[in-house]
């Protein structure tokens, strides 16, 4: 539902996108021109996909960007939607009270971005007086992006704020191949893709590449965890995805559909889907309604515990969820619904899980749990909302979709 990759999906190409104090010689027009017609071979053969078309390129300031990032977020993130993401991180300890998430998110946005693809003007977009040979791995990275959108909706996939777990798991797709492919680009001699002692590097130094930015450095464990999801999770499924199905793309309905088939691969070749479920009843004061998905789930399971990194393994047994959150005038109201492949699974997310959330509550606030069934499923729901809500007397009911 709402991890930091779903939260602000542009804030994802910052990971891939950063760059470092310019170099005496700095990109122009002619010379980004130039560098992308030179990347255009190299970057499809990697990819598996010809381009169809060269894509735009244009160089803009850094100011140009910053302002263009900040009205983007704006239309993405509308103030109810970021409301109550933010509530959700907060009934759900995930981030501190303090924390001021537009801010945090604008921040990453435009932390010493050097470049980006957007799917909007289908354009790559390059900072004035950035560093050509840091630009480079950047617009290896982005042209992934601008040959994808010539096959896929990139537009629709990245808009629809409707399941915000299949959208992560699309998200891994489109940047776990961006990361893969550019890397094979530019490091032609090297079997990256079979490589499993650089993935395992990789994953390291990305973390420690992000950790030495401040923004990212200050940012909560969950948004951390979050932003690199897409990079090294999506990687992973896109390496496993070649080996199992050379020469083919995972795109259309080979797209997964969720965070578990990103995470477990087995989940994925089995075609185990969702349970898709909506709530019932009356919509007054909500300001969001949305999934959650494995991944969040493994997020929150580390954050009540204190864990310094997300476990995956194993599959937990996720069938599906839902999450409300409400605004009211004492505070905001979170209705969350789980169903599970199999009673055990209830039963260890109620113990590891909904037991260590319960004993976070807060003053003035009230923590429920408990247990259900839902279209033959065992469930979880879980309320965290002000002691005087009115809704405590009849709860939103979940229903399979």
């Amino acid at each position: 539902m709402t991890s930091a990759a779903r939260v602000a999906l542009i804030c994802l190409a910052v990971m891939a996108c950063r760059g470092t104090s310019p170099s005496a010689q700095t990109i122009g027009q002619r010379q980004l021109e130039l560098l992308v017609d030179s990347l255009l071979p190299s970057v499809s053969r990697a990819a598996g996909l010809e381009f169809k078309s060269a894509p735009r390129s244009a160089v803009r300031t850094r100011e140009q960007i910053r302002t263009y990032l900040v009205a983007k977020m704006a239309r993405e993130l509308p103030p109810a939607r970021l409301e109550g993401i933010g509530a959700a991180y907060r009934l759900l300890s995930m981030v501190p009270d303090t924390l001021d998430l537009r801010r945090l998110f604008l921040d990453l946005y435009t932390e010493q971005i050097a470049g980006f693809y957007d799917p909007d003007s289908r354009t790559l977009f390059a900072v004035q007086g950035g560093d050509p040979a840091q630009l480079r791995l950047v617009l290896a990275h982005e042209l992934v992006h601008a040959l994808q959108h010539q096959y896929l909706p990139l537009d629709s996939i990245l808009h629809d704020s409707t399941d915000s777990d299949r959208q992560a798991a699309a998200q891994a797709v489109l940047e776990g191949q961006a990361t893969l492919a550019s890397l094979v680009a530019l490091v032609p001699g090297m079997d990256l893709r079979t490589n499993d002692a650089f993935w395992t590097t990789f994953r390291e130094q990305l973390r420690a590449q992000q950790i030495g930015t401040s923004v990212y450095a200050r940012a909560p464990m969950a948004i951390r965890e979050g932003l690199t999801f897409p990079y090294v999770d999506g990687a992973e499924f896109l390496r496993w995805f070649d080996k199992a199905h050379p020469g083919e793309v995972p795109f259309g309905a080979r797209m997964p559909v969720s965070t578990e088939q990103i995470l477990h691969h087995d989940r994925y070749t089995s075609g185990d889907l969702p349970i898709t479920l909506r709530f019932r009843g009356d919509t007054a004061g909500m300001t969001l309604d949305d999934t959650f998905g494995e991944f969040d789930i493994e997020l929150l399971r580390a954050q009540l515990v204190g864990a310094a990194n997300v476990r995956t393994d194993p599959a937990i047994g996720w069938g599906g969820d839902r999450l409300r959150v409400y605004r009211t005038n004492v505070g905001p109201a979170l209705v969350w619904v789980t169903v599970w492949d199999e009673p055990r699974y209830a039963d260890q997310f109620r113990t590891q899980i909904a037991g260590p959330l319960s004993r976070t509550a807060r003053a003035g606030y009230r923590i429920a749990v408990d247990s259900q069934e839902i279209g033959g499923k065992a469930a979880i729901r879980i309320v965290v909302a002000p002691t005087g809500w009115d809704k405590w007397k009849s709860l939103p009911e979940v229903e399979l979709r």
